[in-house]
């Protein structure tokens, strides 16, 4: 048998599935592709993680648009975090041309133009559905580790949601939250020390000092009404097709705090509400996170542990989570180490450091007798790439460059029409368009800051009566005790007036 019929007989073997199994291309000997030597991976392992990796302009977003096309196809819906912009093109067909023709005439694989159903998703200001969480949704200890507090500053956060809860008082948005940190310390401290015990205002202070911090990022948009049901990305169309939501984030590309406190929550809140699925046939749900680095630029330790501890436990909940970035080393190891399907574009060695580091990513895959993986690394193609997953058995497959398959949608992105008639025919655009600010702890704090100033305005009028009716025997008593009430209701409504002008800037 000839090396090429044993590389044939490798891949088949290798990449055989006896279950539903996406392709993604044919495999390469020798910088040429060989026909009928398919790269697959079983659906029923897609809920194990992965890795798209590679350069600027190797192909990375096509990857990730041949996948979602296919998942689509299978009745599985995609959650994709488009940080460029360049993703859209996935609602319109696609265009066949000479060189997508040639290149599936060489890997075997037949040709066809497609699109796939789209919602368009946006956490900012953006058109598309609107994205929100409130501040009670993610609970104190998530919202500690997103404001990265130490213990001490945590136990006061969750004193305050303590405070609320016992008060019936909902945290829904920001502003919320301002308030009542700013009540514990001034107007209610002594309420607080009596019943929960003493606050420091120095660690009042920094928490609020975080809480900016993170609106200046753009969180005043994300946190508030009405919350967004996660059961709304698990949409099938009438063909069967599952949804690509597309949540559009070109515009906090800039903001690493807000895109990884978004997707922090989100993960929490699809592993709280989702049911145990186990050993499933296929994923319930696969979200892609492009330029994935951003999750992790900013995260302190405890978030990175979060974070890792999630991707560890969500894939019992049948949801596939698929990094994309330029090098695999912008991921932490500990979620390196969880992924399942890696596929490596090439890497650019321009520096002593890219060649270290491409070395380094060499480390990362199976050893082969076909590849010098850390050569090939750096003389793939465009839309070529080092792939290696898990078969139905759990095991890793054997490394295959591959020669990717073509998207069936269109490659590149959607016209300001198209984007505006997707949005004009959605459901969920109506149905989270509406920003609901119901009463919550801001309002029923003002309300009992007031009813606190009309009893000491009360009191005052009392006084002055209780002056009046006295005589002047005991004028001068009463007048001592009358101006230490009205130096008290001076200081209240002073303090007062500051802060309703703070927080309605």
């Amino acid at each position: 048998m000839s090396r090429k019929d044993d590389f044939i007989q490798h891949i088949t073997d290798g990449y055989h599935s006896k279950g539903e199994s996406i392709i993604l291309g044919g495999a390469m000997l020798d910088g040429e592709a060989v026909s009928n030597a398919h790269v697959k991976v079983p659906l029923k392992t897609l809920n194990r993680h992965g890795l798209i990796a590679g350069a600027t302009g190797t192909g990375k977003t096509k990857t990730i648009q041949v996948l979602s096309e296919q998942l689509s196809s299978f009745g599985i819906p995609v959650l994709m975090m488009d940080i460029k912009g360049d993703f859209s093109g996935i609602a319109q067909e696609g265009e066949e041309k000479s060189f997508i023709t040639e290149r599936h005439s060489k890997i075997n694989i037949p040709y066809q133009v497609n699109s796939f159903p789209v919602e368009l998703m946006s956490l900012s200001e953006q058109n598309g559905v609107r994205l929100r969480s409130t501040i009670s949704e993610f609970g104190p200890v998530l919202f500690s580790r997103i404001l990265d507090l130490n213990d001490t500053q945590a136990g006061v956060v969750s004193v305050i949601f303590k405070y609320c809860d016992d008060n019936k008082m909902p945290l829904l948005d920001l502003k919320d939250m301002k308030k009542v940190i700013n009540y514990i310390t001034e107007e209610g401290k002594e309420e607080i020390t009596a019943n929960y015990g003493k606050i420091s205002t120095s660690t009042t202070g920094i928490i609020l000092r975080k809480i900016i911090e993170l609106e200046q990022q753009g969180a005043e948009l994300f946190f508030g009404e009405m919350s967004f049901d996660i059961d709304d990305l698990m949409r099938i169309d009438q063909n069967g097709k599952g949804y690509v939501n597309i949540i559009r984030l070109t515009d906090i590309q800039d903001k690493p705090k807000l895109f990884s406190t978004f997707m922090l929550s989100l993960l929490a809140e699809i592993y709280q509400q989702m049911p145990e699925k186990g050993d499933a046939d296929q994923p319930e749900l696969v979200i892609f996170i492009d330029e994935a680095h951003l999750i992790f630029k900013e995260a302190s330790k405890v978030l990175l542990e979060q974070i890792e501890t999630i991707i560890k436990l969500i894939r019992s909940k049948g949801v596939g989570i698929y990094f994309v970035t330029q090098n695999p080393m912008d991921v932490p190891s500990g979620v390196l180490a969880q992924l399942g399907l890696k596929i490596q574009h090439a890497l650019r060695a321009f520096t002593a450091n890219d060649r270290q580091a491409i070395k380094q990513t060499a480390d990362n895959y199976p050893t082969s007798d076909y590849y010098k993986t850390d050569e090939i690394l750096t003389s793939l193609g465009i839309g070529e790439a080092l792939v290696t997953a898990l078969n139905e058995k759990g095991i890793p497959t054997p490394l295959a460059a591959t020669m990717m398959r073509a998207p069936m949608s269109r490659m590149d992105i959607l016209t300001e029409s198209e984007i505006h008639e997707i949005n004009s025919k959605s459901k969920l655009v109506k149905k989270y368009s509406e920003l609901i600010d119901r009463e919550s702890a801001y309002e029923m704090l003002n309300k009992k800051i007031t009813v606190a100033e009309q009893e000491v305005e009360a009191d005052e009028e009392k006084a002055a009566q209780k002056e009046a009716d006295a005589g002047p025997s005991t004028a001068s008593v009463v007048g001592k005790s009358v101006l230490k009430v009205l130096t008290s209701a001076t200081f209240i409504r002073g303090a007062f007036s500051v802060l309703t002008k703070m927080f309605r800037k």
